[in-house]
């Protein structure tokens, strides 16, 4: 053994661990190091010091040696037990099972403990026993609960299969797996079940311990007798236990300090359950009264009455019982009233009589603990040395226990002193009596220690009674015990001596009288347990008892005066008529008796008339005084017999018959081995046999005659015995005689034993009493086996128990009741020492099978009968090796195994049918009967060898009967492994019963072959065969792949894989088969297949090429093997949806098959059909590696398509996309799950052909599956949302009822269809996200390495919630941080890379979004559906960088992904198919941004016309605050300075045209402007002028800035940028770049996820450095990095959470970028993403000033909810603010805070994120920013009109994150052309509109008339599909934005632009 770690550091080193064992082969002294070392020659070398030596056993030697440690094979299996748990114990803390791996903790401390006390030899051979019995109950609770085998044990140790029969590991598997008290039971029951006596029954003691008596105010002497006492019977049933105190409350005897304990012993549970007090009475020692000193002088001492103490013992019993320690308890003690209710205070206070005693006044009294122990006293004795140690008073019982032990030799008289009545004598007051009592002998010799008070206390020569007070009829209920040794018992007598104590100041005590009693009467019987009457003699004090015969001879009671009556009157003692004394008595003797009858019997010699008399008597003497007198009682009757055996010997055989019956009696079991003895040793009765024989035989005679028969019944039980004492008599005279009559006693024997074969033959069905006689007699017969194989051979006595067996009825002719007593019989006869012998069981054998076959085929008593064969099995297994046992074993399988098999199918069939599972179960049907015979079944095929199955074989006549048992017996041990018989953790059992079966089918599978093969072939055996073989190897126990390396090392060394085995004999069958082969194609493929999956390689390559075989086969008959491919597909598809097969299995089966099939004809298509398979196989693998993870679809759509394409499955196609859908369901899908479905409803046809049941559909035509499809598809479209898909199939399925006529269908088609354009205007939807995925890396599945996807997220999910989720699908995965395509070392590498970034869809339907009057709830719809081409743009500087104007070369590297099939599909995830990348110059960029910017303002103003004055314009207010705000400070004057300088215009000669585009789109921007100003000034709240006023004075600055840069194209000076303006006190928070704030602020569209989230503003020019805009980031005032790329990388700070108060909540960024004045950066912002807005914080005082609060007024309305998909939850509840906390947070800033300094406060940087190709018309949004930047606005897109939750009203700022804007009407006016006149005065002058719902802003685009056609639907999602595979549609080439060779606006834009501006000027 290991004793120390040893790492292997030298050159072929071995690396050990402690505890481990090696095995040494050779040793060698090192030269160099001189330290010896070890050479294993397979592992290594290691340091002979690191390890123990332990001496071993090396058996097997070679290649499979088993080397096994001489030691206590228990410590060998703690060891070994231990090494294997704490492996499980760490996974346990891993798995958070904190509970267990506590438990398993402590109790592996406490096995190694008791490991350590084990092999330290210091232990007792009890103590040995003591800890092995706790070890294994913790070995078996550890691996009960860590969930490993159970260990059969027999005496605490394993046992080995191998030794024992399977029958006795079946019942060891049992009593295993209970606990020790149920295994205990279940031991019993086996035993009471086999006819043996009852257990006896084990005593309780109860421990009592005297710790204080705290009642302090006596200050005398005290006695403290303890008692239990039963309220029920009044009185007492124990001794007393006595206590001396001193007068300070200690012990009188100073060694008994802390000794003061008691045991009261042999309490029954019968004692436990009556109504039991402990009681304490207290007598002092001192004055007669108390408190007055005046009764008598000091010296005097009287005993005196004090007090009394009870305790329930019912109260206390429940806490003593379940402790294993003592229990304190507190007594009060209680004083008596009246001391003429002393005698009864005990059950006054019990009985609360409260006015009979006094309660005390405190609460103290007697402290006591009690103890209760259990079991025999030596055991308690040993258990408990130290409560003897302390010299604890043994306290017995009042009369005897029980349980009567022999040698308990007890002589004790137990005397009452009940009460007496005495004269007065003269007195003016009565007496004050005190009795003395004293033992005499014969010759008046007062007889020393002869009396007991109380146990603990010295036996004293006299005893005083306690004195009553002037008490002339005293009652004192005083017990004392008299132990007189029993050599002076008789003779002996009592003499009570009564004196009267004076309280004057002599204090005399004066003899008036006493009484007397002998203890024996003259008939030699000791005084009666009864009360006696004594008489009382005057007497004075001066009267001396010297002359005891003077008193003798008087009458003492009576009884005694009756007996003489002539007693002269002139003695010198005269009787006090008057007075009398009453005592009572109870001897408790093993050697004196009080039965007068038992004392004639002893002595019948002195009656010889009167022994009939006597003997009859017998029969009433109580059996504890028989037993005492066992010996001499058997002497006595057989020297009666002896005298007139005719006279007296069947009254003598009656006799002994009682007492023989008597000893059954558990009360006198023990007194059994006296009895034996007697026998053996001191019986002398050499005749007695004879008269036995001829009573016994007479009495079997009879039987048929009379009718009560209880006599002959108690003999048939006393057979036993009476055999004893026959037996032993005839070995007497055989002796003595030498052997003569030997002839006559065998004669008489065998004439008894056809007596018994005759009782036995009687038919007692009409008899009961006969049924009894009949059961007593087969009870008692197995027990004389042993008496009679004294005498007789053991082939002489088996003759006679086959002859007396076999005279029994067989089970048709007798009654259930019989049937069990016969069964018990006989399994005695199996159990008993006869049987053990070869001899007797050839002969018993052939009777007992007989028997037992009969029951088996009637199934009845079949419990009984699998405990008979089980003790059969067990003795033939251990006899194996006789010669003999090959002969027994051929007896029970000619006579068994058929029974057995049938029996087994019939109990198991039962075990399965309804009723069983109702509950309503016969016994025959428990797993009990089913288990016990499934062993029994087992061992006789273990015992079989290849001689017995070949008899077998040759025995049947033919070949049916061959067939019906080989069906039987294949089916058996189909059962076995179908119904799981034995539990999962009997592994020992498992592997056994898998080796019989395995052992089994090798004996008859040339049976099978020779005899059904060829013309004789039978489908049907063949078939069982199979799917046995099949079940075999597929048995979960066998697959060793799921076991621990050193359990399956362990199973291989004993019984191999024994599936490889069951491989090679199925597959040499199958070879047998020859052409019947064809029958088993296709029904085998499935089994076989299943075979193959197993994950063992051996087993693999045997069975694999069976699929060759078929295939050949089958081409040879069919000419193709079609049914084997679909076959093989179909199963292979379940088979692998279950978990079986692996990669190696795929490479194996294309190996082996493509191996076999190019020797072949048939060679393409077999090869072609390999390859399919093989496919297949790749793809469910995938499919069943990852179908719960959210790329799961894939593989199962892969798997669809293939089953449709590839190999024409068309219902596994359906299958699977019906699992798609379920799928989809349970995920919620429901878009996803009605695509679909739209694949199947594909494949069918308008058309009535009926279709039978598949799936969850019913058996109905065509047409009413399409329909039903199509209604479930449309309901799923409604459930998400998407009703634009729905409403074409509502029109088609329109068109099927219309075409029927169902007009009632139609009106309901129709009503939705037109709920659904309802739902498209009214109802609320939410844009999803779009993100792109990279998976890189070689740890990923093989479908999803290497390859990106893009994945429509969920509603709300963002990019970190979608990040996350795939960090949690993919825990391994390492998140990338960059969006650069990976390199080939990433992709090659052995990891996970995920890659996530947020991209923009690019619709595809671009007519409906350019369509002005289309409302934006419709357009936002194909802005995010049925899109296959997705953005995504990064910014990048080209050429030289100018630090004073970056827009110059800030160019934009535009990504677009292309998928495979447009999203939303029948995925959510669909891969990338295609990428293109092209580079945006910043002019182009420009352009775009600044038309995109015109075309949202035109679309909001057009808006904010139509409504009425009192209408919120918070969102035109914004959006015309941050273009002029920006323009002004320096937003399109950088486009100026960058673009229309003329050192930029004359390098860049090509971008003339575009050049002057930019400046069109410029003054346009004026233009829209400037409308956009008169519809403001309309619309404003008075309190918001000055904003208005703001604007106009910054517009004019703006078009005067434009006036004079645009014509010249001068370069324009840098607008001011307030860099003179004072800061402030503004307390900005920064964060490093790096801080775990900002790190968790990482944006959800960034592709570098790492820019903060943060709402961004809007102006005409800045931000947009994409023509289809990037999100800008803001950086002012010493924020600028050195690069932009810089900025790109950068850690932002957090997030801006406040929309009104920037200064106070956006951090500052960190000093490194604060050297520069100002920089503008553009990203890639999202398409639409929702802006904030940034007021400038205008106050006065401290105090928000009046513009700013109606401002306030306007914002804040009801809130609604806040929809932003970029929004946390913490986000969305801040932004939902309050006014007042509004209010509060603008109050908190500096009171004079100019109002330009929000613009010089830094801001954070917009994230890069991908945005939408359209801008402000479809919904963007500017954020107020102007006051908020210094000179720099950012400019990006923003929504105005549509949001991620549409708003209440339309005219709410949806596109603000940070409130939800509403006002109390829903109100929109008409349509009407906006003019760009700032005068105009009417413009706003409208009749109130009709509410409009539409998502999009409040104008709507609503038709001025009814006469134009409804907007275009989309198109049908499913028209593009072909032929209902996945879709595949062809990619629409759409033209780049970016390659710009012509002006960017279309000609359908110019003619919109045209329209709008002459409608306005018409007006």
């Amino acid at each position: 053994t290991v004793i120390c770690n040893f790492r292997g550091s030298v050159p072929q080193g071995l690396i050990l661990e402690i505890g481990e064992t090696v095995h040494i082969l050779e040793k060698c002294e090192g030269k160099r190091n001189q330290r010896k070392l070890f050479f294993f020659p397979i592992h290594g070398i290691f340091p002979a010091s690191y390890v123990h030596l332990k001496k071993a056993i090396v058996s097997n030697r070679g290649q499979y040696e088993t080397v096994t440690p001489l030691e206590d094979p228990i410590v060998t299996e703690v060891t070994s037990t231990l090494q294997e748990w704490a492996v499980l114990w760490k996974q346990l803390y891993v798995k958070h099972k904190v509970d267990l791996f506590y438990k398993l903790r402590h109790v592996m401390n406490e096995l190694i403990d008791l490991r350590r006390q084990l092999l330290s030899g210091h232990l007792t051979q009890d103590q040995v026993r003591d800890v092995k019995r706790h070890i294994t109950v913790r070995l078996d609770w550890g691996n009960e609960h860590l969930g490993l085998d159970l260990v059969p044990r027999k005496e605490f140790e394993m046992v080995d299969a191998e030794q024992i029969s399977v029958s006795d590991l079946y019942k060891m598997h049992l009593s295993s797996r209970h606990s020790v008290q149920q295994s205990t039971s279940q031991v019993n029951s086996i035993r009471q079940r086999h006819g043996e006596t009852c257990r006896i029954p084990i005593p309780h003691h109860l421990f009592l311990n005297l710790k204080s008596f705290t009642y302090n105010s006596i200050g005398e002497d005290t006695d403290i007798f303890f008692s239990l006492y039963d309220m029920r019977e009044g009185k007492q049933i124990s001794e007393r236990f006595m206590v001396k105190l001193n007068k300070n409350g200690g012990p009188k005897n100073p060694e008994k300090i802390d000794r003061l304990c008691a045991l009261f012993t042999d309490l029954s549970s019968k004692d436990l359950k009556r109504d039991l007090y402990i009681v304490a009475h207290i007598i002092r020692t001192g004055r007669m009264l108390i408190n007055d000193s005046k009764k008598g002088p000091p010296h005097v001492q009287y005993r005196r009455p004090y007090g009394c103490t009870v305790l329930s013992m019912n109260d206390v019993l429940q806490s003593i019982s379940e402790l294993k320690e003592e229990k304190d308890f507190v007594l009060k003690v209680y004083t008596c009233n009246n001391e003429n209710e002393w005698y009864q205070i005990h059950e006054n206070i019990i009985r609360k009589s409260s006015t009979k005693y006094t309660a005390p006044s405190t609460n103290y009294g007697l402290i006591i603990s009690l103890q209760l122990l259990r079991g025999e006293m030596e055991q308690i004795r040993r258990e408990n040395p130290m409560i003897f140690n302390r010299g604890v008073a043994v306290t017995r019982k009042l009369g005897f226990p029980d349980v009567i032990m022999p040698g308990d030799i007890r002589n004790d008289l137990y005397l009452t002193l009940e009460r007496g009545d005495f004269e007065r004598g003269g007195k003016s007051v009565q007496k004050n009596i005190e009795v003395t009592i004293y033992v005499l002998y014969a010759d008046g010799e007062i007889l020393k220690d002869c009396i007991s008070l109380g146990s603990g206390e010295p036996h004293v020569s006299e005893h005083r009674s306690f004195v009553l007070y002037h008490n002339n009829s005293p009652r004192w209920g005083e017990i004392i015990k008299l132990p007189i040794p029993i050599d002076r018992f008789r003779g002996s007598h009592l003499r009570f001596e009564f004196r009267h104590c004076s309280t004057k100041d002599k204090g005399e005590k004066k003899l008036f009288g006493f009484a007397f009693t002998p203890l024996m009467r003259e008939d030699g019987t000791t005084l009666s347990d009864e009360s006696h009457e004594l008489y009382v003699y005057k007497c004075d004090e001066n009267t001396t008892f010297s002359n005891h015969a003077l008193y003798l001879g008087l009458p003492c009671c009576k009884d005694d005066f009756n007996g003489c009556p002539n007693i002269p009157s002139s003695l010198i003692f005269q009787r006090s008529a008057k007075e009398t004394l009453w005592i009572s008595t109870q001897l408790s003797s093993t050697k004196l008796t009080q039965n007068v009858d038992l004392l004639a019997l002893l002595k019948w010699k002195a009656h010889p008339d009167r022994v009939m008399d006597i003997l009859g008597r017998l029969r009433h003497v109580s059996g504890e005084e028989i037993v005492k007198f066992l010996q001499d009682i058997l002497d006595t009757l057989f020297s009666i017999l002896d005298d007139n055996t005719d006279k007296y010997g069947p009254l003598v055989f009656q006799s002994l018959v009682f007492i023989i019956n008597l000893l059954r009696d558990s009360k006198y079991y023990h007194f059994r081995p006296v009895m034996d003895t007697y026998i053996l040793k001191h019986f002398a009765g050499a005749l007695a046999y004879k008269e036995l024989i001829r009573c016994l035989k007479w009495y079997m005679d009879r039987s048929a005659e009379v009718i009560r028969q209880d006599h002959i019944q108690e003999a048939m039980r006393a057979l036993e015995y009476l055999f004893k004492f026959i037996v032993q008599s005839r070995i007497l005279y055989s002796r003595a005689t030498c052997g003569m009559e030997e002839e006559q006693f065998r004669a008489s024997i065998q004439e008894l034993f056809q007596s018994i074969r005759f009782v036995l033959s009687l038919d007692s069905r009409s008899s009961e009493t006969l049924i009894f006689t009949q059961a007593a007699l087969l009870n008692s017969f197995p027990a004389i086996f042993d008496e009679l194989l004294q005498m007789f051979t053991v082939q002489e006595v088996a003759e006679f128990v086959r002859g007396t067996l076999g005279s029994m009825p067989s089970t048709v002719h007798i009654g259930q009741s019989m049937d069990v007593v016969k069964l018990q019989s006989i399994a005695r006869t199996v159990d008993s020492r006869l049987f053990s012998f070869p001899e007797s069981r050839r002969i018993l054998l052939p009777v007992v099978l007989h028997h037992i076959h009969l029951h088996l085929r009637q199934q009845k008593e079949l419990l009984i009968c699998s405990g008979i064969l089980g003790s059969i099995f067990s003795i033939i297994k251990a006899s194996s090796l006789d010669t003999s046992v090959q002969e027994e074993v051929e007896m029970m399988v000619e006579s068994l195994l058929d029974v057995l098999l049938q029996t087994l199918l019939t109990i198991m069939s039962k075990s399965q049918s309804q009723e069983a599972v109702r509950g309503q179960r016969c016994p025959q049907c428990t797993a009990e009967i089913t288990g016990e015979y499934v062993s029994c079944l087992l061992s006789l095929l273990r015992q079989m060898s290849d001689i017995h199955f070949q008899h077998l074989l040759d025995n049947f006549q033919s070949k049916e009967e061959l067939k019906e048992f080989l069906l039987k017996i294949f089916c058996v041990f189909r059962n076995l492994m179908k119904l799981s018989i034995f539990p999962r953790d009997w592994m020992v059992m498992r592997l056994l019963t898998s080796n019989i079966i395995v052992t089994t089918v090798q004996y008859l599978s040339p049976a099978l072959h020779k005899n059904f093969t060829e013309s004789d072939f039978d489908f049907k055996v063949w078939n069982s065969y199979f799917s046995l073989a099949v079940l075999y190897i597929n048995q979960p126990s066998l697959q060793l792949e799921t076991l621990t390396p050193a359990k399956r090392k362990k199973i291989l060394d004993k019984y191999g894989d024994m599936r490889v085995m069951m491989a090679y004999e199925l597959f040499s069958m199958w070879q047998n088969l020859g052409e019947n082969k064809i029958h088993f194609i296709p029904g085998m493929i499935g089994p076989f297949l299943g075979v193959t999956l197993v994950p063992q390689h051996e087993v693999r390559n045997i069975m694999i090429p069976i699929f060759h075989d078929m295939m050949d086969w089958e081409q040879r008959k069919n000419g193709n093997f079609k049914q084997v491919e679909a076959e093989l597909i179909d199963k292979l598809d379940s088979l692998v949806s279950e978990g079986k097969g692996d990669e190696n299995y795929r490479e194996l089966f294309s190996l082996l098959l493509l191996e076999k099939i190019e020797q072949e004809t048939w060679r393409e298509t077999g090869i072609s059909f390999v390859t399919s398979v093989t496919r297949l196989m790749e793809r469910l693998l995938d499919y069943r590696l990852v179908f719960t993870k959210p790329p799961g679809e894939k593989p199962l759509i892969d798997l669809s398509n293939f089953y449709k394409s590839e190999i024409n499955k068309e219902e596994m196609y359906i299958r699977y996309i019906h699992k798609l859908c379920d799928m989809h369901l349970q995920a919620e899908n429901y878009t996803e799950a009605a695509f679909t479905l739209l694949l199947y409803w594909e494949l069918l046809n308008w058309e009535d052909r009926p279709l039978r049941e598949f799936l969850h559909y019913p058996a109905q035509s065509e047409w009413q599956r399409k329909e039903g499809l199509c209604r479930k598809v449309i309901h799923y479209f409604n459930k998400g949302k998407c009703w634009e898909y729905g409403i074409p199939l509502c029109r088609e399925l329109a068109c099927q009822y219309e075409a029927l006529y169902d007009y009632q269908s139609l009106s309901w088609i129709r009503k939705m269809e037109a709920a659904y354009y309802d739902n498209i205007m009214e109802q609320q939807r939410l844009e999803p996200e779009f993100f792109r995925v990279g998976f890189y890396g070689r740890k990923f599945p093989f479908f999803l390495r290497n390859k990106e996807f893009v994945c429509r997220g969920h509603d709300y999910e963002r990019l970190e919630a979608f990040q996350q989720r795939m960090l949690g699908e993919f825990p391994q995965a390492i998140a990338m941080q960059h969006p650069n395509q990976p390199d080939e070392a990433i992709l090659q590498c052995d990891a996970q890379y995920l890659q996530i970034y947020a991209v923009t869809p690019i619709p595809e339907n671009m007519d409906v979004l350019q369509l002005d009057r289309v409302p934006d709830r419709i357009k936002s719809f194909y802005r995010v559906n049925n899109v296959r081409r997705f953005r995504y743009d990064r910014p990048f500087h080209k050429g030289p960088k100018d630090r004073d104007n970056e827009f110059k070369s800030l160019w934009i590297e535009r990504t677009t992904l292309i998928l495979t099939h447009p999203l939303p599909g029948i995925s959510r995830w669909f891969e990338v198919e295609k990428r293109e990348v092209v580079e945006v110059s910043p002019l182009e960029n420009a352009i775009y941004v600044v038309e995109n910017k015109n075309h949202e303002l035109r679309t909001l103003i057009s808006q904010y016309q139509h409504k009425q004055l009192h209408g919120n314009i918070n969102l035109l207010s914004m959006c015309l605050n941050g273009v002029i705000d920006a323009a002004v400070n320096g937003g399109i004057a950088r486009y100026q300075e960058a673009f229309f300088d003329k050192e930029y215009i004359t390098s860049h000669p090509e971008d003339a045209e575009k050049i002057t585009q930019l400046k069109d789109l410029m003054q346009e921007q004026v233009h829209i402007l400037g409308v956009g100003l008169a519809v403001h000034e309309k619309l404003v709240h008075p309190e918001m002028r000055p904003l208005h006023k703001k604007l106009i004075d910054q517009f004019q600055m703006m078009r005067s800035s434009l006036c004079h840069g645009l014509p010249g194209l001068e370069k324009l000076s840098p607008a001011c940028s307030g860099s003179s303006t004072p800061r402030g006190n503004i307390h900005m928070t920064s964060h490093s770049p790096m801080s775990p704030e900002s790190m968790k602020l990482v944006h959800r569209h960034s592709p570098l996820n790492l820019l903060g989230s943060i709402r961004h503003s809007s102006s005409s020019l800045s931000s947009h450095t994409s023509s289809e805009t990037g999100n800008l980031v803001i950086l002012t005032d010493g924020l600028v990095g050195e690069t932009v790329d810089d900025i790109y990388r950068m850690q932002v700070s957090d997030m801006l959470d406040e929309c009104m108060c920037s200064n106070a909540c956006s951090p500052s960024l960190p000093d490194k970028y604060r050297h520069n004045r100002e920089m503008v950066m553009l990203l890639p912002p999202h398409r639409d993403r929702p802006s904030s807005a940034m007021y400038p914080a205008m106050t006065e005082n401290g105090q928000p000033t009046n513009f700013h609060r109606a401002l306030m007024q306007q914002m804040i309305g009801p809130c609604k909810p806040c929809s932003d998909p970029n929004l946390s939850v913490a986000e969305k509840g801040h932004f939902s603010m309050h006014f007042d906390a509004f209010h509060h947070q603008i109050s908190d800033l500096p009171p004079a805070l100019p109002a330009r300094c929000l613009r010089k406060s830094p801001l954070h940087p917009i994230p890069a994120s991908p945005t939408s190709p359209q801008s402000g018309l479809d919904g963007s949004n500017s954020t107020l920013s102007g006051s908020a930047s210094s000179g720099v606005s950012s400019l990006s897109e923003s929504n105005f009109g549509q949001s991620s939750e549409p708003p209440a009203r339309t005219d709410t700022m949806d596109s603000v994150p940070s409130q939800a804007w509403n006002t109390d009407e829903d109100i929109e006016s008409p349509y009407l052309p906006v003019r760009y006149s700032i005068s105009e005065p009417d413009v706003l002058d409208s009749v109130k509109p009709p509410p409009c719902r539409s998502h999009s802003a409040p104008g709507g685009v609503t038709p001025q008339d009814g006469h134009h056609d409804p907007p275009a639907l989309p198109p049908k999602p499913y028209l593009p599909r072909g032929e209902g595979s996945i879709p595949e549609e062809e990619i629409r080439p759409r033209p780049m934005p970016r390659k710009i060779s012509q002006p960017l606006m279309s000609n359908k834009e110019e003619q919109a632009k045209v329209a709008w501006e002459h409608g306005i000027n018409e007006e």
